[in-house]
C-alpha cells in the first residue's frame, strides 16, 4: 500500500497548469470541468492529489537501473527531455508499423534499450512510469502525431466507438455524444476526452490507465472485454485522442 511522503522531489515543482484551457467557443468538456468543486481541488494540489504517490514511485524507477543492459531510463533521457511526449502518444515508434501507446512505448524501451522484461499491463511499476511521464506534459495541449500511417488504425477505433456492443446494445457515443452531460447513477456522463491518464478513480482506490477504463466501460454495456494489449484499445484510444486534439492535459488526474 503506498503511503505519502513530505517531500516528492522534482514533480512538486513542476508547472501547476490549471488542468484545461479551451478556447471559449471551444464546447467541448473534460472529466475535470464536470467533477465537483472538492475533486477538483483534490486534484490541483499536487499534495492531496493520490495520484502523486505513483509520480513519486515512477521518478526513483526513471533512475533505476534495469535489465542485462544495466541501464535506467534517465540514462538516455535527461532532464526535460520527455516534455509533451504524453500528449502525442498512441504513435508509431521508429522501426515499428503499429502503434503503441504510453505504457506500450515504456515496455518498447525496456526490451529494446534496457534488456529486461516488460512490465505487466496495469502492474504498479508500468503505472507509477506512465504517471511520472505524463505528469511532465500537464498543460500542454493533445497532439496526435499526423502520421498518415495512423488514418487507418483511427478509422477503426472510430467505427468501434459508434458501434453497439454487448446485451445493452450500446454504443460508446450514446453515451459519450449522445448523452454527455446528463446523470448517470447520480454522476455526470462525461464527453469521453482522455486528458488525465493515468487517472486515479476513488471507485477504484488506485491509479489505472485508459485501457481499464475502455474495459471497465465494455463491462458496464455487459460486453465481453477485449484482452489488454488488444489492437482494438490502441484503436479507440487513438481515435480518442483526435477528439480531444487541442485539449490540455491534466494527467494524473482524479476522477469519481
Amino acid at each position: 500500500m503506498r503511503t505519502p511522503s513530505v517531500a516528492l522531489g522534482l514533480v512538486m515543482v513542476l508547472l501547476a497548469t490549471p488542468a484545461v484551457a479551451q478556447d471559449g467557443k471551444d464546447q467541448r468538456r473534460s472529466g475535470y470541468q464536470d467533477m465537483g468543486p472538492a475533486l477538483q481541488k483534490m486534484q490541483d494540489d499536487d499534495a492531496a492529489n493520490p495520484a502523486m504517490l505513483y509520480v513519486q514511485a515512477g521518478e526513483s524507477l526513471w533512475k533505476r537501473r534495469a535489465g542485462a543492459a544495466d541501464k535506467a531510463c534517465a540514462d538516455c533521457h535527461g532532464p526535460g527531455s520527455m516534455k509533451g511526449v504524453a500528449a502525442r502518444y498512441p504513435a508509431i515508434p521508429p522501426n515499428a508499423d503499429k502503434p503503441v501507446d504510453l505504457e506500450g512505448r515504456i515496455n518498447l524501451c525496456r526490451i529494446e534499450h534496457q534488456k529486461a522484461t516488460p512490465l505487466a499491463a496495469e502492474s504498479d511499476e508500468l503505472l507509477d512510469l506512465a504517471a511520472y511521464l505524463a505528469l511532465q506534459s500537464r498543460g500542454m495541449p493533445i497532439t496526435p502525431p499526423k502520421d498518415p500511417r495512423l488514418v487507418e488504425f483511427r478509422a477503426r477505433g472510430e467505427q468501434l466507438f459508434d458501434s453497439r456492443l454487448g446485451q445493452l446494445n450500446l454504443s460508446c457515443a450514446n453515451c459519450h455524444d449522445d448523452n454527455a452531460g446528463k446523470k448517470l447513477g447520480g454522476a455526470t456522463i462525461p464527453q469521453a476526452h482522455p486528458t488525465g491518464y493515468p487517472i486515479y478513480r476513488l471507485q477504484w482506490q488506485a491509479l489505472g490507465s485508459l485501457e481499464r477504463r475502455l474495459r471497465n466501460c465494455m463491462i458496464g454495456m455487459r460486453a465481453e472485454p477485449f484482452d489488454y494489449d488488444s489492437p482494438e484499445y490502441l484503436d479507440l484510444e487513438l481515435y480518442l485522442m483526435d477528439r480531444a486534439k487541442g485539449m490540455a492535459i491534466d494527467a494524473p488526474a482524479v476522477r469519481p
